[in-house]
């Protein structure tokens, strides 16, 4: 039966007595008994939040969806734009600060429109109310559940000071789909936090949650724009706002897209959050602002390198081992380059990046100076051969000249006087996680990149470095515990290393001499390495592809060491200058040094042109060799061969390939993939064979 003309009077008049009615029970203290009947009002305390993880500026690095799929960011106002309040508080709730959580003047206007009018105009619901309501939401609407939305908001307003509820409703208000509270609508919409919001985002975050669904900006923009314009038409009625202010908000476009919510330092985000689950919010060390710069760089240079290269980088404090940014991959989605790996914890060959730690215990033991001499001539230790990179050697040389040239053959000369275990021990007593191939001890071949280290560690060693020997624990969550430095080296020995360092060759188009740094190429070109230091960072760099497999032309200085100068110039406009020499640092000229010290005498080695074996130096037995996927070879494979007396027979696979008159090196084509065997014998009968696999 429906009802007749004269009904709907009554019926608005009723509703108009009701709400009368209602003011006067709360106002008179009536509800009483429906108070003691719903019991105390949810305050909140129970409700699951996204959890966060926060930079060390306070910045929201990466947020996690709630178990049940909502973003649900906890909000206080110190969070947000406070014209954002302005705004609110002219639309919503105009005596939100003096009424105790009902407003009874708003309850009787809103009793009068619906009686006057035949609809409802405006709830007359107050913040508070609408805070009860989120707490405790029900689906029908009712005057039943209106009553009781005011008895919560009384109950809220006694339990809680107003800030907390404003608190409450900055992270429970709906703002279409799973978007709840304003700071995840503001990232969703906007891509920012909400503290420096236009009067025009302001006016759609105010207008959305009185109907989120209907007014989503993603979805309906037009209808979302008109809303936001109604919003503008009330609070103009304030004037909090210039005219010209709110014809600007008015013509500005209404976001049609939701934006990805804050995915930075992924991994250490990662970390944090499977080592506190239950914790609501993690404080990181790093800097969410450095961290974005630094993504945005690894991206870049990544692209740069080529297809399925990846870039990592390491930004740490010397004095506290605070983590200030940690590129582990250059995009956490790009599965070309196996974003989900950590690579700042993968372990790989360091090259030459650990020559530094064999100078620095050649300086501690007094072995050399910087001004020492010595030789890097070929040589053999043993069955061992090392050679420079560019395959020439230098004559005789100062220490300095050496490392900061990166020779191989001076470096392991001092290794072998230093002892490649003791190296070994003091690495791994500094705190770096060291990995030697399966079933091999530590040897020569150690100086030169034959063992696996993470850029992680390896940056924490050159840090030591930077602090005069003493390696400080890195960390990256503010609350971890401060861990006991570990020493390293000697004081003196540290500062003669980093004062060689100082003055490498920089990268071409880069200013040398303001950052101490050494680059490393692992063996087969399958990782490139720059770390380096001033007197207040160490930043580390690794390149390479994640599956480790070669690059041809991959080098430290060309790859990694432009990287590393362009963080230091993100970093600081003028790095800071080194420590100054502690005691005990000597000056001298290699002339004016004590006799021992002006030239080193190498041990347990011999001339190469004193040795009669013939050796097959590349391919190392074992290797694996990259072929194009077509089967064919990148380029002509070399054949070094060192002693021996001439003329040389080379085989591979048992068929002839040429004679040669002497050592040197000498190219073949394979026909394809698989196992070839190569073998060279002399004059003498003496011979040498390697098993090399060529793949693609």
């Amino acid at each position: 039966m429906t009802a007749g003309p004269t009904s709907r009077p009554r019926r608005r008049w009723a509703y108009a007595a009701a709400g009368a009615l209602w003011c006067a029970a709360i106002a008179g203290g009536a509800v009483a008994g429906l108070v003691d009947t719903l019991g105390p009002p949810p305050l909140g305390k129970t409700l699951t939040y996204s959890q966060t993880v926060l930079g060390s500026d306070g910045e929201l690095l990466r947020a996690y969806l709630t178990p049940e799929g909502r973003w649900r960011l906890p909000a206080s106002t110190a969070d947000v734009d406070p014209r954002f309040f302005d705004a609110l508080f002219a639309y919503e709730d105009k005596r939100f600060f003096s009424h105790h959580g009902v407003d009874p003047l708003a309850t009787l206007r809103a009793a009068y429109q619906l009686a006057t009018r035949g609809e409802i105009v405006s709830g007359g619901s107050t913040l508070s109310m609408q805070v009860a309501r989120l707490l405790e939401p029900r689906r029908k609407r009712s005057l039943y559940a209106k009553f009781r939305q005011m008895v919560r908001a009384v109950q809220l307003e006694q339990a809680l000071d107003k800030q907390k509820i404003l608190s409450l409703y900055l992270t429970l208000a709906p703002y279409g789909g799973n978007l709840e509270g304003i700071r995840a609508a503001s990232f969703a919409y906007f891509g920012k936090e909400p503290r420096r919001l236009t009067l025009g985002e302001t006016a759609l975050l105010v207008a959305l949650p009185q109907s989120p669904e209907y007014r989503r900006p993603d979805r309906h923009p037009d209808h979302a724009r008109d809303a936001r314009n109604r919003v503008l038409d009330r609070i103009a009625e304030s004037e909090l706002f210039s005219a010209e202010e709110l014809a600007a908000a008015k013509a500005e476009p209404v976001p049609t897209a939701r934006k990805s919510m804050p995915l930075g330092a992924p991994h250490a985000a990662d970390d944090a959050k499977a080592a506190f689950s239950d914790r609501p919010i993690i404080h990181l060390t790093i800097n969410a602002r450095l961290q974005s710069r630094l993504e945005r760089l690894a991206r870049d240079r990544a692209r740069g390198l080529g297809d399925a290269m990846s870039v990592a980088i390491v930004v740490a404090e010397n004095e506290t081992g605070r983590i200030l940014a940690r590129i582990a991959t250059p995009d956490y989605f790009d599965a070309t380059r196996a974003g989900q790996v950590d690579l700042t914890r993968a372990v790989r060959s360091p090259g030459s990046t650990l020559k530094p730690f064999i100078y620095g215990l050649g300086f501690e033991d007094g072995l050399v100076h910087p001004e020492t001499l010595i030789e890097d001539r070929p040589v053999r230790f043993g069955d061992y051969a090392p050679e420079n990179f560019d395959q020439t050697f230098q004559g005789t040389v100062t220490v300095r000249r050496a490392l900061q040239m990166s020779l191989n053959v001076p470096a392991v000369s001092l290794l072998d006087a230093v002892g490649p275990s003791r190296l070994l021990a003091r690495l791994d007593e500094a705190g770096a996680s060291l990995k030697l191939p399966e079933h091999e001890t530590a040897g020569l071949a150690l100086g030169l990149g034959g063992i696996g280290i993470r850029l992680i560690d390896l940056t924490a060693l050159y840090a030591g470095l930077a602090r005069q020997g003493t390696v400080m624990p890195f960390h990256e969550r503010q609350d971890d515990p401060v861990l006991p430095e570990h020493r390293l080296m000697e004081p003196v020995a540290a500062w003669y290393v980093g004062d060689v360092l100082r003055d490498a060759p920089p990268p071409p188009n880069a200013l040398g001499g303001r950052i101490a740094f050494k680059t490393g190429t692992s063996y087969g070109y399958r990782d490139a390495w720059a770390v380096g230091f001033d007197g207040r960072y160490t930043v580390g760099v690794w390149t390479g592809r994640p599956d480790g497999a070669p690059v041809p032309g991959l080098l430290g200085r060309t790859a990694a060491a432009p990287i590393l100068f362009d963080v230091f110039a993100r970093l600081t406009e003028k790095p800071r200058p080194l420590s100054p020499a502690p005691p005990g640092v000597l000056r001298d000229r290699t002339a004016q040094l004590p006799p021992p010290l002006r030239r080193f005498a190498a041990r347990n080695m011999q001339s190469a042109s004193t040795v009669s074996d013939v050796r097959i130096v590349f391919p190392p037995n074992g290797a694996s060799l990259a072929l194009e996927e077509d089967g064919t070879a990148i380029g002509p494979i070399p054949i070094k061969i060192t002693g021996g007396t001439a003329p040389l027979s080379i085989l591979v696979d048992g068929m002839p390939l040429q004679t040669a008159r002497g050592a040197g090196t000498v190219f073949f084509s394979p026909e394809g993939p698989g196992f070839v065997r190569v073998t060279v014998t002399d004059a003498t009968g003496a011979a040498d064979s390697v098993s090399v696999r060529l793949q693609q």
